[in-house]
């Protein structure tokens, strides 16, 4: 579980690309030129992934720790899979042949 400055930042982050959205969506409507339209995807995309992030350490700052200090072989190894499948699918890491 987030903590409750994580969770307020996490939630910050959040609303600034609920105003970038509505800004390009705004830009659509305007039918501003295409490029700018994907510089501004683009902002969203990377406001996106440092919120990923912030909720990816406090998942390892927390759940992962917790999993780990428990002592159970099966929490431990849930949490492996879970974290290798998080990044998998949204990290930069491909899977081994």
């Amino acid at each position: 579980m987030m903590d409750a400055e994580t969770k307020g930042l996490v939630r910050a982050r959040l609303r600034k690309t609920y105003g970038q959205v509505a800004a390009i969506d705004r830009m659509v409507a305007q039918d501003r030129y295409c490029v700018e339209i994907l510089h501004q995807l683009g902002a969203v995309e990377a406001a996106l992934n440092k919120v990923a992030m912030v909720v990816l350490r406090s998942h390892v700052e927390t759940c992962v720790t917790d999993a780990f200090r428990s002592g159970e072989e099966a929490d431990r190894q849930r949490k492996i899979e879970e974290l290798m499948n998080v990044f998998f699918r949204y990290g930069h890491v491909r899977k081994a042949p």
